[in-house]
């Protein structure tokens, strides 16, 4: 049987599912050229992760298609439904990655507090001419301990965001339609842990409530937050999307930024991806990094496992 792991695979995950028996094409092929690829090379399983798309026409297209696997927790670059339809396993990775993009939230979190992200572009060009006038600009940080973090959607990333701000000492709320509450638990390297038990609050009150917000919901048909949503913060929030592009309105950002609404934002993902707007690009009061929430080689070495196991199981 023949796998294309089209945007990659770990090593551990590649070699499990050789030693199973499994022909692993680690390969990168365009997306226009990947119906020809998978029919001419016999490919019955094909692994993606955000950037190949198999909706109906590479489904119709590779009849052969037994199992289309996601290396990690969105599906909105699979049409699942039709590919089910079709008699076709699809698989993901919900849990592998969870702490990566937790973490990589917290990168943005403590760089827009401390104003990291401008002064790494400001020290390079005048930190030898205006050292005094930078360190005057970045003085008045602010601490994220005894803060409160709202978090958008409570599924296994939220719930690893909220361990990390429990366990940095700030009040975590969260709300998700689909959760009246939850309880977290922060394990220490000591084996020991903390639970707290957490309630859902509507969204409204969130949004007036949290000092920073954190969005973790899939993709969606219009914006979770925009104008309206902005006008119900805190003045001088500071907001994260490490989750989807196009469920934060950008414009509506900018203008929050230029207010003073919002004091920052953090991005991982953007509505324009992969080219994000200028606007966005070149914003001072924004960190930006290039969808790389899943990035970490531990995630990797997860995802890759994970799918292997799964995989096998299915052939058993």
């Amino acid at each position: 049987m023949k796998i294309l792991a089209n945007d990659g695979i770990s090593k551990s995950g590649k070699q499990t599912l050789e030693n199973a028996g499994f022909e692993v094409l680690a390969v990168n092929v365009a997306q226009e050229q990947l119906i020809s690829y998978i029919n001419q090379n016999k490919v019955s399983v094909l692994l993606v992760r955000s950037s190949t798309k198999v909706f109906k026409d590479v489904i119709d297209g590779c009849p052969a298609l037994k199992i289309i696997g996601r290396g990690g927790v969105g599906m909105d670059n699979i049409d699942v439904e039709y590919a089910k339809s079709k008699g076709i396993h699809v698989i993901n990775t919900p849990e592998a990655s969870s702490s990566s993009v937790a973490e990589l939230v917290f990168a943005h979190l403590f760089s827009g507090v401390r104003f990291l992200h401008d002064a790494n572009r400001n020290m390079p060009l005048e930190g030898d001419s205006n050292f005094k006038k930078l360190k005057n600009a970045y003085a008045k940080g602010i601490e994220l301990r005894g803060k409160t973090l709202g978090i958008i959607g409570f599924g296994r990333i939220g719930v690893a965001t909220a361990r990390i701000a429990l366990g940095i000492g700030m009040k975590v709320i969260f709300t998700d339609p689909f959760l009246d509450e939850a309880t977290v638990t922060v394990p220490f390297f000591d084996n020991r842990s903390i639970s707290f038990d957490l309630r859902s609050t509507p969204l409204e009150n969130l949004l007036k409530t949290a000092d920073f917000i954190s969005l973790h919901v899939p993709a969606q048909k219009s914006y979770i937050i925009g104008q309206r949503e902005f006008g119900l913060m805190k003045d001088g929030v500071g907001i994260v999307n490490a989750a989807r592009g196009g469920i934060l309105d950008e414009v509506a950002l900018v203008d929050a930024l230029e207010s003073g609404k919002v004091a920052f934002a953090g991005l991982d993902v953007y509505e324009s991806e992969p080219i994000p707007e200028l606007r966005i690009l070149m914003h001072p009061d924004i960190s930006l990094s290039p969808h790389i929430g899943a990035a970490t080689e531990e995630a990797q070495d997860r995802i890759g496992m994970e799918l292997a196991t799964q995989i096998i199981d299915l052939y058993k």
